[in-house]
């Protein structure tokens, strides 16, 4: 189904591969949709790391009356099926005219990607994205992502032992492969650490956090729940504004930022949710989420069967056992940077995670290049153990517009 703010375009004809029977359509009707969903929980039947996401998120993210990127964001879905008529792969194709304001570029994106292990199918996928894209003036192909870089992007090419924590992607070893196949090579990677706050912060490294916390006269306090409206416009300025130019970011709208705030309150931990402050101003912050995923892969996909809420009791059962988590994002203003101010917030989402009984979990994502951030995760004793991709692909000129 395409969607834009603005207006609605003719979906594009169906691409037929003749030698491999495969015919890949856009995506039209609310069955189609429906299909498209669930292919993804056919694809990983057996896999012990899957974790199903919820229909209903899924359903909410290709919704362009509940997702607020729809106001501005414009998508294509594609299904491929073989001669039988069965489903063998899917993706997405979209542009975010946001993106590429910000940034000077002329990229589209695909995402959603499933498909079975054939190129046969994947190149009339991608082949059917790319043509999406070129037909709206792009010249340039990144992915996966899932609409937005601030919500789920990228393939997983290492760390496959074990499964993706809250808001991390997870897929086959085989789809970075496929995606070479069709032209796509690495454009970006991004890392994952792994974290064990059963033991201790090295003692020189805590003593440098505290004379930083000393010298800028930095208090690092949690969030207010009571105030949680106020609280989200304060970190909602720190972070558009942290990142700046970084590759891959692009700033969220307000209500793009409230939704999601709207959806992690149910699961923030107060503790892990902090904000630094310098003479009152809110300069950093640090959210540490706990592992969601934990609970969500109980229950397989569905809150409720037969009309009964299994899933979710399920769910909240689960969520009293997580002992684990993701620090998911961490932003410092622009003037307050390489200060050591990171170096303070880690200290004390270490100390107040281990409080809480926690065993250890992620730190995600970092990009492979930002040296700074990373040798400063290294400081603390986190270890690299998973790593993601983003592929890209040059276009060429654009086909002209209708």
């Amino acid at each position: 189904m395409e969607t834009t703010a603005h207006s609605t375009s003719a979906a594009p004809a169906a691409a037929v591969s003749a030698s491999s029977g495969i015919t890949v359509t856009p995506v039209t009707t609310a069955a189609d949709k429906k299909a498209f969903i669930l292919f993804q929980y056919e694809m990983y039947k057996g896999d012990p790391n899957f974790v199903p996401p919820l229909v209903m998120d899924r359903e909410n993210l290709l919704n362009e009356k509940k997702n607020p990127w729809f106001e501005f964001g414009r998508a294509q879905l594609f299904l491929a099926r073989d001669a039988s008529g069965k489903i063998v792969g899917r993706i997405s194709a979209s542009e975010d005219p946001r993106y590429n304001e910000f940034h000077g570029v002329k990229v589209g994106w695909f995402g959603l990607f499933e498909c079975v292990d054939d190129v046969a199918v994947a190149k009339p996928l991608f082949e059917a994205a790319e043509a999406w894209v070129k037909a709206r003036g792009l010249t340039e192909m990144l992915g996966p992502c899932s609409f937005s870089s601030n919500i789920d992007w990228s393939f997983l090419v290492e760390g496959f032992d074990s499964p993706p924590v809250l808001m991390m992607p997870y897929n086959p070893r085989y789809y970075p492969k496929l995606a070479e196949a069709c032209g796509y090579g690495k454009a970006k990677d991004l890392w994952a650490w792994a974290i064990d706050v059963s033991g201790e912060i090295p003692e020189k490294v805590a003593r440098i956090a505290e004379k930083v916390r000393v010298r800028e006269g930095l208090v690092v306090r949690q969030a207010s729940m009571k105030d949680w409206d106020s609280e989200v416009k304060r970190i909602k300025e720190i972070y558009n504004a942290a990142w700046e130019k970084n590759w891959g970011f692009v700033p969220m709208t307000d209500r793009e930022f409230d939704h999601l705030a709207k959806d992690l309150k149910m699961i923030l931990v107060p503790e892990l949710t902090l904000i630094a402050e310098v003479k009152g101003e809110p300069v950093a912050f640090a959210i540490t989420l706990p592992d969601a995923n934990q609970a969500i892969k109980l229950a397989k996909g569905y809150l409720t069967t037969f009309g009964l809420p299994i899933g979710l009791v399920k769910m909240l059962l689960g969520l009293k056992k997580i002992r684990s988590g993701r620090l998911a994002i961490l932003g410092i203003k622009q003037g307050y940077r390489r200060r050591g101010l990171d170096s303070v917030l880690f200290l004390d989402t270490f100390n107040k995670s281990k409080a809480l009984g926690w065993k250890g979990g992620e730190i995600s994502w970092t990009l492979e290049d930002n040296d700074l951030v990373n040798r400063a995760i290294e400081v603390f004793g986190c270890k690299k153990y998973k790593t993601y991709r983003v592929m890209g692909k040059q276009l060429g000129a654009p086909a002209p517009r209708n």
